[in-house]
């Protein structure tokens, strides 16, 4: 008689997930190139719609360690169509806001309600991805995100220069809507060790784990460095003249970078050792930074979003994975610390950028940026070099 064998576990994030994390990833990103026109629309300088912009990856990112707790109590899936449902509710109010601070409240709550989705999801991989793959297991869920990324960037800014700012907000609305509905098919993910621990016990074996505290800093300046100078990168080309369809346009590639090198990425992550992918990563922020301290232009501003969307392969993904495996036993905690570290970081970022825009110091501004990552890059490879050595020595 035949022993009863282990279903293998899956080497690919499903379908379900990645649509979902496409939706978040197009409201994320949409407003970037409409911040010039919420401004002119509301009567209001640029320098106070980069609230709507800097309120959501706020709440977005300080939301973090909520969801990931209730995660780890009630479940991936019950805890991601809870957020979609919001996120639904909420982003459809988005598109009603007639002045600048109930737009700002409404895109905070969205914020908050959408930020539970691609932390869940990567967790909900972390969860069912054996280790070995896992990594490929996330750039595929983080090239669904680059297309809602490259779509949002690209066809935000037309759709509000053709037609109007708020249908932006609209359409991820409904889609987050019917996410919410096609997730009830998602079966949870086996019990994890460490599923009864309770929320203080979550909160102390992620807290009390020095290796998990480090990377929740990287991600913090990760996310201060590249998603918070980023979107700037629109209203840079804005104020040379061009219109917003132009501008976000041309940000588009950074969406069709993610895509892109993130399937490079699939390919040399069991080859390449992480902080050489780090390194790679972050030499790409840097250069893409520098090009635009030096001038702003179509062609320059393209170059820059290739390189971030390289970079945010490379880096991220790198730091994504090592986040998964620094605390197993509170893998949803640990992932919503992380993220909560990476937004809160870019929405500090995009509130100090925000005068520095508001007068066109744009060279200064990414300037700052390409130098910070130097020494994020270099920490990030060391560190995480250090600790896979520990690991190896580490007896079983």
């Amino acid at each position: 008689m035949k022993a009863p064998t282990t279903p293998a576990k899956p080497a690919r994030p499903p379908l379900a997930l990645s649509v979902s994390s496409f939706v978040s990833s197009f409201d994320r990103f949409a407003v970037s190139p409409m911040l010039v026109l919420i401004a002119a629309d509301l009567d209001v300088p640029l320098s106070a719609s980069v609230a709507a912009a800097s309120g959501y990856y706020l709440a977005y990112g300080l939301t973090q360690p909520l969801w990931g707790l209730l995660s780890d109590r009630f479940g991936r899936v019950r805890v991601m169509r809870w957020a979609l449902s919001g996120a639904a509710a909420a982003g459809a109010v988005s598109a009603l806001m007639p002045v600048l601070w109930a737009l700002v409240l409404a895109r905070v709550v969205t914020g908050a309600c959408f930020g539970a989705v691609i932390p869940t999801s990567l967790t909900y991989v972390g969860d069912t991805v054996a280790p070995d793959v896992r990594q490929r297991a996330l750039t595929d869920l983080m090239a669904a995100a680059a297309l809602g990324t490259a779509l949002a960037t690209g066809l935000g800014g037309a759709v509000a220069g053709l037609v109007d700012w708020r249908v932006a907000f609209t359409v991820p609305a409904a889609c987050a809507l019917a996410c919410a509905l096609s997730l009830r098919a998602l079966p949870e993910p086996p019990a994890h060790a460490g599923a009864g621990r309770g929320v203080a016990g979550h909160l102390r074996a992620v807290l009390g784990q020095p290796w998990a505290l480090l990377v929740f800093g990287l991600a913090f300046a990760e996310g201060a460095i590249m998603l918070g100078a980023m979107p700037f990168l629109a209203t840079a080309l804005q104020h040379t003249g061009l219109a917003a369809a132009v501008a976000g346009l041309a940000i588009t590639a950074y969406g069709l970078g993610l895509w892109g090198f993130s399937r490079l990425v699939k390919t040399l992550a069991g080859r390449w050792p992480a902080p050489a992918l780090m390194l790679t990563g972050g030499a790409q922020l840097c250069a893409g930074f520098a090009l635009v301290s030096v001038h702003v232009s179509v062609p320059l501003v393209a170059a820059t979003a290739l390189l971030l969307g390289g970079g945010w392969s490379f880096l991220h993904s790198s730091l994504q994975t090592w986040a998964t495996a620094v605390v197993p036993e509170a893998r949803g905690t640990t992932i919503a610390f992380f993220a909560c570290a990476l937004f809160v970081g870019s929405a500090v970022a995009s509130w100090a950028g925000g005068p520095l825009a508001e007068d066109g110091r744009y060279a200064l501004l990414f300037g700052l940026a390409a130098a910070a990552a130097v020494p994020l890059t270099a920490v990030a490879a060391l560190s995480r070099r250090r600790y896979g050595a520990l690991r190896a020595a580490a007896p079983e």
